[in-house]
């Protein structure tokens, strides 16, 4: 196995961590090792977690659930008794792993500390929660502030100020403790002296808070975070309102991610609710918290996949558990000395009255037992089957034997369905079927791969490639060439740049273009293509650059009408001469700036090259002296532009997003978001 081999294999092999993590974190808040191996067995091949975790997949989600079902193991075992707080330290580990992964963390820091905060109010204080939940904030947030994108914002950020306060309500509550031992305090001593400190440690908490915002220490709720309660597209930062995972969650996504688990989850989560644990109210807390935010945004069915997956696995193993303890006493119906009368084999050897006594007291025994123990799964069945149940063994056995068939044919279902999402989540995304209209033929649309192979083969190794940022690790993978803008986000500034370059007018665009790049690339298809994203290109464009859209900052002078008529500025740019050469009547690139270079066989993808190339800005930028990476401070490269850009450069104002920590938004920055929210919120 070669080495490429190996590091396609890693996001799998992350599956793999993340499915044995999930087992035992079910066996832990369960007890059941049964729901623990059933777990396992889903999480495995559930599609809302291979959906990250495939092989050559790349993405850091493969590993940030990893990271989350070993953080949410270890906090559910360091509280399973008074010995067992150490394990917070792995929980501390395993946190700071996810911190490093993804920015999901939040979820994960916020769950635990809304968990630990509900044990608090329901009087399950003890000194192992405080123990456990202490060893756990401090070790992981030491650590997760080495994290240069992560900094301070655990102590600054709004969205975690909730686990930080659950830290000192837990510190408040154990220092309360310790006084009631030391001082020998009564029940009634201890409520007032509870509320004395509690209220002192409230006005303390609330004056230090104030005077906190007061200068500026705090910064709002990020817009990914913001996203998560107010409708998609309207976060205020253009470039998250244009990710399409942002939207909301329909029911068919869940159907499709999560299948045959869309039921049987709720059932393993009523299971759970009658039998509660710590470990299992942390399940419980997981599975609404999860299912509240998963609708909010689509992405975020990848937090439920484990949760599903988990809850699954408990209602599988509970039925099979009962189902086949009735079917392992099958043989008492033929039993000779059955007695109908009262529903129980005959004991040999012993009298009448005797054998209906003991059967009596052993049917109430039963009864008794049920009522107690209200997990027994049949409670949640309607009256018509709980009668057909009581009314005799017999029945009880053709429900076992009814049950154990539905979970074999659910099953060999389920494993059906996940193989195909599995093959299709495997294939490659930038190769496409689809039938044609006319003779119903199944064909491969294979433009995309064919284009970057053009790149490839045809261009110069040193070539640069202008595409919106969307397809730049495609470009830079697949290619082999440098591209402007890959899947990054965090330089919004840059982003904005290339946005300019493709709304902006022809000649003007050109005068950038040739200083940065040698070719355009244009996804021409219909749907999901560059026009469909041009207005997006334009706000994000505009939120650095003030001038692109003069009529405001949603940049509505920039479209297409229902007729297909475009507007000016829409017809005069880049986007719309590269998109529409020769294809739409009358729209035509100008031959003096652009040559076309590719077009694939279905049109989807247009290449052109860039005529007049500044050969001094290139060999400027291939200098290494010029390259500006790992500078001080920084996690990324920030990089340079052509010093003949510089009076381009001179208009962009960094855009200032809300979240910003001490920066404060400027008079034109919040004019700015003002105008932005106003303007969607008219839409």
């Amino acid at each position: 196995m070669s080495l490429n081999d190996v590091c396609v294999m890693i996001p799998a092999w992350f599956g793999v961590v993340a499915t044995v993590f999930l087992g035992l974190l079910t066996y832990e808040g369960s007890g059941s090792v049964d729901a623990g191996i059933w777990a396992s067995v889903i999480m495995a091949i559930i599609p809302a977690h291979i959906m990250r975790s495939v092989a050559g997949g790349f993405d850091n989600e493969c590993v940030a659930i990893s990271c989350l079902c070993a953080t949410f193991y270890f906090w559910c075992r360091s509280l399973r008794d008074e010995d067992s707080w150490p394990w917070a330290v792995c929980t501390g580990i395993a946190y700071f792993c996810m911190m490093a992964s993804w920015g999901g963390y939040v979820f994960v820091v916020n769950l635990i500390g809304v968990h630990a905060a509900l044990l608090v109010l329901c009087g399950r204080f003890s000194s192992k929660l405080h123990r456990a939940y202490s060893l756990f904030f401090v070790i992981g947030t030491s650590l997760g502030v080495r994290i240069p994108v992560v900094g301070w914002t655990p102590l600054r950020s709004l969205e975690q100020m909730g686990p930080l306060g659950v830290f000192f309500l837990l510190q408040v509550m154990q220092l309360l403790c310790l006084c009631k031992r030391q001082f020998k305090m009564s029940d009634n001593q201890f409520a007032v002296f509870r509320l004395k400190v509690f209220a002192i440690a409230g006005a303390i908490g609330v004056v230090v808070a104030a005077w906190l915002f007061q200068i500026g220490y705090f910064g709002p709720i990020s817009a990914r975070v913001r996203g998560l309660f107010v409708r998609h597209t309207r976060t205020g930062n253009p470039l998250v309102d244009s990710v399409a995972e942002h939207r909301a969650t329909s029911p068919r996504a869940y159907w499709q991610f999560l299948n045959h688990m869309c039921y049987m989850a709720p059932l393993g989560f009523t299971i759970s609710v009658f039998t509660m644990t710590e470990q299992k109210s942390f399940m419980l807390l997981y599975a609404l918290i999860s299912y509240h935010f998963s609708a909010k945004m689509n992405r975020l069915v990848l937090l439920l996949g484990p949760i599903a997956a988990s809850l699954g696995g408990v209602a599988v193993a509970k039925v099979l558990e009962w189902s086949v303890g009735q079917l392992a006493t099958f043989w008492e119906i033929f039993d000779d000395d059955y007695e109908e009368s009262s529903g129980q084999p005959a004991a040999k050897g012993k009298p009448p009255g005797s054998k209906a006594k003991q059967a009596a007291s052993s049917k109430e025994e039963r009864h008794r037992e049920n009522a107690n123990n209200e997990q027994h799964f049949l409670r949640t069945l309607r009256d018509p089957l709980i009668k057909f149940y009581n009314e005799s063994p017999i029945n009880r056995k053709i429900a076992a034997g009814f049950f154990v068939v539905i979970i074999a044919l659910c099953g060999l279902d389920f494993m059906g369905y996940c193989w195909h999402m599995a093959e299709a989540m495997s294939s490659p995304s930038i190769i496409l079927k689809t039938r044609v209209p006319s003779t119903g033929k199944e064909i491969l649309i294979d433009d995309y791969r064919e284009a970057y192979w053009w790149l490839r083969d045809t261009t110069p190794e040193d070539s640069r490639v202008l595409a919106w940022w969307d397809y730049g690790y495609q470009i830079n993978g697949v290619a082999n060439r440098t591209t402007l803008a890959d899947g990054n986000t965090w330089n919004h500034e840059h982003i904005a740049t290339l946005g300019r370059c493709l709304t902006g007018s022809e000649k003007k665009s050109h005068n950038v273009i040739r200083h940065l790049a040698d070719y355009v690339l244009i996804w021409a298809g219909k749907g999901g293509d560059d026009l469909a994203k041009s207005t997006h290109m334009a706000r994000i464009a505009n939120s650095v650059y003030s001038d692109v859209c003069p009529q405001g900052p949603t940049c509505e002078e920039f479209r297409v009408d229902a007729s297909g008529i475009p507007t000016e500025m829409m017809n005069q740019s880049v986007i719309w001469r590269l998109h529409g050469h020769n294809a739409k009547p009358g729209v035509q690139a100008d031959p003096t700036l652009w040559e076309e270079a590719y077009t694939s066989k279905h049109g989807l993808v247009r290449i052109f090259k860039v005529l007049d190339v500044s050969q001094e800005s290139k060999t400027w930028a291939q200098d290494p002296a010029n390259r500006k990476c790992d500078a001080p401070g920084s996690w990324y490269c920030t990089g340079q532009y052509p010093p003949v850009l510089d009076r381009l450069l001179e208009k962009k104002k960094a855009f200032k997003q809300l979240e910003d920590f001490n920066s404060g938004l400027d008079k034109d920055a919040e004019a700015y978001q003002r105008a932005y929210m106003e303007k969607l919120a008219r839409r």
